[in-house]
């Protein structure tokens, strides 16, 4: 799309790259690319997974570029589709993302692996939420991180600015996998591969599921599914992939998922 954001496509896997040297970070022309980017994966029915990752070792990506804000880029601008970085608040995303994160990851850029489903990382890679230092909010991270690790050790890192490596950030459940620097991006495409041969109307089903039923109790939450009063689901239970599924369960071979 751009020399800021490139993307590489191999059957159903889109591999969105951010390259904004010295530190990816993002204004607000390179959140809307992103959006727009993210959202051509959603919309297009013969991409199943997409994989985030960003150029160079040294920054994953360092979050708002604070030198476009000096210039004149207001933090409540426009981020464009998707809110900041195109996938914090992109509605109807029930496409399995995957952040390949090799870095820093700071601020706004933790924020934005943590948009993403499953998070791999280098060795060399860390996290921290810095914005208590200049007196601001880490918005995203405050409402996500204390749902996704224990209170105290979330209050901890939003409240202190700390850094924690990959090693720590692993152990509380963040990170899936941390991997040498140069066996990072081959594990995240064996990830992707795996995702893409898998029924993608179960995915998305998943997907929203969790999303629309994070906070309700237990049995609320089961009445939305098994009332079919999500769309996913209810497409799902009507599909030719749920018929496939048990046919080929019965005839012992692999299914062949179709999307429909």
């Amino acid at each position: 799309m751009s020399d800021v954001i490139r993307t590489r496509r191999e059957g159903g896997i889109l591999e969105v790259t951010l390259d904004r040297p010295k530190a990816n970070a993002i204004d607000l022309a390179t959140s809307r690319l992103m959006g727009q980017t993210f959202k051509a994966f959603r919309d297009d029915p013969d991409l199943r997974v997409a994989i985030l990752r960003t150029a160079g070792e040294k920054f994953f990506c360092a979050g708002w570029d604070l030198k476009a804000a000096a210039e004149g880029d207001p933090i409540d601008g426009d981020y464009g589709v998707g809110g900041f970085g195109g996938l914090q608040e992109l509605r109807d995303l029930n496409k399995p993302v995957i952040a390949c994160v090799n870095g820093m990851a700071v601020g706004g850029g933790f924020e934005l692996a943590l948009s993403c489903d499953l998070i791999y990382a280098s060795e060399h890679s860390s996290f921290a939420l810095p914005e208590i230092r200049a007196g601001t909010l880490a918005d995203a991270a405050t409402i996500k991180l204390p749902r996704r690790m224990p209170y105290h050790v979330a209050m901890d890192l939003l409240l202190t600015g700390r850094w924690m490596d990959a090693a720590e950030a692993h152990r509380w459940g963040l990170v899936n996998e941390v991997l040498p620097a140069d066996g990072l991006e081959q594990r995240v495409w064996e990830i992707a591969r795996l995702l893409e041969s898998g029924p993608p109307l179960v995915f998305a089903a998943i997907k929203e599921t969790a999303r629309m039923t994070e906070g309700l109790p237990f049995q609320e939450a089961m009445n939305k599914v098994m009332r079919r009063q999500l769309p996913t689901v209810d497409i799902l239970y009507d599909s030719e992939d749920y018929q496939e599924g048990a046919r080929a369960f019965a005839e012992k071979r692999d299914p062949v998922w179709k999307g429909k």
